[in-house]
């Protein structure tokens, strides 16, 4: 078998599987948005056949693994392999749902007061990230490039290492990345950063979330910043809640180099034009102008999770119907909080609080002809979804703390040549990029009021000015300059190279 000179690991499987008279047929994600179009687009840039995805797929022990592990895909993307990971139903929610979102994602997102510790089954993560490992090695060539995501694989790069040391290795966030004295917290802190250090290359989205990690690193493993840049002022306006003027981008480790690289993701706003270009957009849209019937639309679309702001967006929309009682019947709030699966508890609060307020200010100010808040709790797809951005004046998002925030963006391509309003938290990586957007900090009462009674008061020309310079941002760090980004780097990483000294040595 021709092993791969890319492979991509990630939990979700690059495609959705329908059954079809009685067999599977392994189709494209129906919705083009979302982070893995975006990842198979790399497939793209290398020879066909030799791009590979690893991610799991839950087999029940009593029946056994009653699918193909290894499976190849053609799609627009050309041919690549997918290796899908047997794991049982136990593992997933030990690894993912439990270790993954209620230990390590409240620290990455500063909220150490959620972080729970009790039901956490270490030795179960790192073997599911062993496991990862394994399969990755099967499929990748012993100078290629194995490129993983996200927190819940932390430790595969570690004993990738271990198997393929001739492999590159590179890591992204998708997430941030927290201050030292918040990351810390872990108890698996060192285990986990000596395992980061043993990649080429650990990449984040915007310099605090690098910044964070090399500090952290140097704190942890001993580990020596001897590279740094200035940040180009598309990533570091003066004054913002997360703006570094200096990054470093590389780290010596006894003597292995690890480079660190900067990347925020971007949309495709050529392509989400395309799409509100169609009839049946077009249509829609008609639609939804004449439901709102003069009234303007506000839209925060989001999943449930207490660091997505979306309690805090509610309670500032209850306040604006307080304060500007002439609002009422006249303006309609959309607010999408798609549910977490039902085995993820941690966010049951959350959601409850939110279908609460939602009662609260419904019952309060509904009008026998006007509901103020409609609420999905169902992804809408996501077509729909442009045409919603597309018709709304105010997009609303305010998280407490966010990797990147890739809704604002598509909020603002999807307003090509229109006025709508981007109403933006300060804490989103993304807000580095969109300082055009109106920057809130949603912790603070005053400043989402503000913030909601300007944009509603905004005149048309300086609204039409701020959406060209957001516009004229996404198109020119859209996914495909991300993408072209991601492959120059890869082309910089050589190996063999000195490895890293373990702890003992």
């Amino acid at each position: 078998m021709k092993k791969s000179s890319l492979a991509i690991v990630y939990h979700r499987q690059p495609y959705e599987e329908v059954a079809v008279d009685g067999g599977v047929e392994f189709r494209p994600n129906r919705s083009p948005n979302g982070i893995v179009p975006t990842l198979k687009s790399l497939f793209n840039g290398i020879e066909a056949g030799r791009g590979a995805w690893i991610a799991w797929k839950i087999f029940e022990p009593s029946v056994g693994v009653d699918f193909d592990r290894v499976v190849h895909i053609n799609d627009v993307n050309g041919g690549f392999t997918v290796s899908r990971l047997p794991l049982t139903a136990d593992q997933v929610e030990s690894f993912y749902h439990v270790t993954s979102k209620e230990a390590l994602w409240p620290i990455l997102h500063s909220f150490p007061q959620a972080f729970q510790y009790d039901n956490v089954d270490w030795e179960t993560f790192r073997e599911v990230n062993r496991l990862f490992a394994e399969a990755t090695a099967e499929q990748l060539a012993d100078d290629g490039v194995a490129w993983i995501h996200d927190y819940n694989l932390w430790l595969v790069p570690g004993f990738l290492r271990e198997l393929k040391p001739d492999a590159r290795i590179a890591f992204f966030h998708h997430t941030p990345f927290p201050a030292a004295d918040v990351f810390n917290i872990l108890p698996w802190r060192k285990e986990i950063m000596e395992s980061l250090l043993a990649c080429d290359q650990v990449g984040f989205h915007i310099p605090r979330y690098t910044k964070n990690f090399a500090e952290a690193a140097q704190a942890l493993c001993g580990a020596m910043i001897d590279q740094t840049a200035r940040v180009s002022e598309a990533l570091s306006p003066i004054g913002q809640a997360l703006s570094e003027p200096e990054v470093p981008t590389r780290l010596d480790h006894g003597g292995h180099q690890v480079h660190l690289s900067t990347a925020p993701v971007g949309t495709d706003p050529n392509g989400i034009q395309r799409v509100l270009e169609t009839p049946e957009s077009e249509d829609l849209q008609r639609r939804l102008v004449e439901e709102m019937g003069g009234r303007r639309l506000m839209v925060a679309v989001g999943r449930t999770d207490y660091t997505k702001g979306m309690i805090e967006s509610l309670l500032a929309f209850e306040r604006l119907l307080e304060r500007r009682p002439e609002l009422i019947g006249e303006i309609k709030l959309l607010v999408t909080s798609v549910r977490a699966a039902s085995t993820m508890t941690v966010y049951e609060t959350t959601q409850r609080e939110i279908e609460a307020l939602v009662g609260r200010i419904n019952g309060r100010f509904s009008r026998f002809e006007w509901t103020p808040v409609v609420l999905f709790s169902q992804a809408i797809p996501f077509e729909q979804l442009l045409a919603h951005y597309r018709v709304a004046d105010i997009c609303l998002t305010t998280p407490l703390r966010d990797g990147l925030n890739l809704v604002a963006k598509e909020y603002i391509a999807a307003n090509f040549g229109r006025t709508g309003v981007l109403v933006l938290s300060e804490f989103a990586g993304c807000a580095v990029e969109l300082p055009d957007a109106l920057l809130i900090n949603p912790n603070s009462h005053r400043s989402m009021d503000k913030a909601l009674d300007r944009a509603l008061d905004m005149s048309v020309d300086e609204a039409r000015e701020r959406m060209v310079k957001m516009n004229k941002v996404i198109h020119d760090a859209d996914v495909n300059h991300w993408r072209e980004q991601i492959l120059r780097e890869f082309a910089r990483l050589r190996r063999p190279m000195p490895r890293p000294l373990a702890a003992s040595e």
